[in-house]
């Protein structure tokens, strides 16, 4: 909802304005701003060899036509696993500021990747440091709320009298997207942000979610490390979040599908939250198998 009523707005307020999207990204960014009407262009992101580019991301970002949106995702990086890390990160911040890009950061998965205080570094230091952007925050994974569409969209200007101008567009939009949502979620939320006891029992539950997802990545290169396979997929222990880019092929894919019911779509993501941790070793022989055939 965040994200269709950020693309809203751009239409509406930036007419003429692109938005330029990761290669690869979550797959609903590219139909999502499509449908607000919006032209959608790409930077790339990770390479035909499954490495972060940063390079060509940089290069890509440095042709940007002034004023343009550029969605980047905080962190747990949906598709790939794959996130910057702070010089990363300064660095694209010196790029977007030079040419004058509004960021939009799509928040969808803080607390999955180094922690709650941590993931939220590259959004904190973008609003610190320029005038405007955008930032659309979900909870439907970090407090469970998936089907209650719980989030916010936020912006952020450079005074007061902006802020109140930008508010009433957004309450306009959304009037005519879904007049008013509902509220559970939000309750909820709110219900346990506002009380400390509870809202310990949610860092703490948030915490041991994201420690073992961490611990499944690194798990699953171990189980990997008796084929000669950990450094080839070292990766996915570097990776953040629920999602990988395992860099299986789309043949691998449909073996492991068919002779081990392993299920995966088929450029190799994976969602690494749903492994099993007492059947790493067998989904490890398994890969080993496709992968060494």
């Amino acid at each position: 909802g965040a994200l269709r009523l950020a693309g809203e707005f751009i239409a509406k307020c930036l007419p003429g304005r692109s938005i330029w999207l990761s290669d690869p990204t979550w797959p609903i960014h590219e139909t999502l701003f499509a449908a607000a009407g919006l032209r959608v262009q790409h930077y790339p992101y990770v390479g035909a060899d499954n490495r972060l580019d940063v390079d060509g991301m940089l290069a890509t970002l440095q042709q940007v036509p002034p004023g343009d949106v550029v969605l980047l995702h905080a962190c747990c990086h949906n598709p790939t696993g794959f996130d910057l890390n702070h010089d990363d990160w300064l660095r694209v911040l010196d790029v977007v500021r030079a040419r004058e890009l509004l960021p939009l950061f799509d928040f969808a998965y803080q607390g999955f990747g180094d922690g709650l205080e941590e993931d939220a570094w590259a959004v904190r230091l973008f609003a610190e440091t320029l005038p405007e952007m955008l930032i659309t925050s979900s909870c439907s994974k970090n407090f469970g709320l998936y089907r209650e569409r719980t989030g916010a969209l936020i912006a952020v200007t450079s005074d007061t009298e902006r802020l109140l101008d930008v508010r009433s567009q957004l309450a306009s939009l959304a009037r005519n997207l879904w007049s008013t949502p509902p509220a559970h979620g939000a309750a909820v939320v709110a219900t346990i942000l506002a009380d400390e006891p509870l809202r310990q029992i949610w860092q703490d539950e948030v915490e041991r979610m994201r420690r073992r997802i961490a611990s499944l990545r690194q798990g699953l290169v171990e189980a990997l490390t008796p084929y000669g396979l950990a450094e080839r997929f070292a990766h996915i222990a570097r990776q953040r979040g629920m999602f990988s880019y395992t860099g299986l092929t789309a043949e691998q894919v449909r073996r492991l599908r068919a002779e081990d019911s392993v299920y995966l779509v088929e450029s190799g993501r994976a969602n690494v939250a749903g492994l099993d941790a007492e059947r790493l070793d067998d989904l490890a022989r398994a890969i080993a198998r496709v992968v060494q055939a």
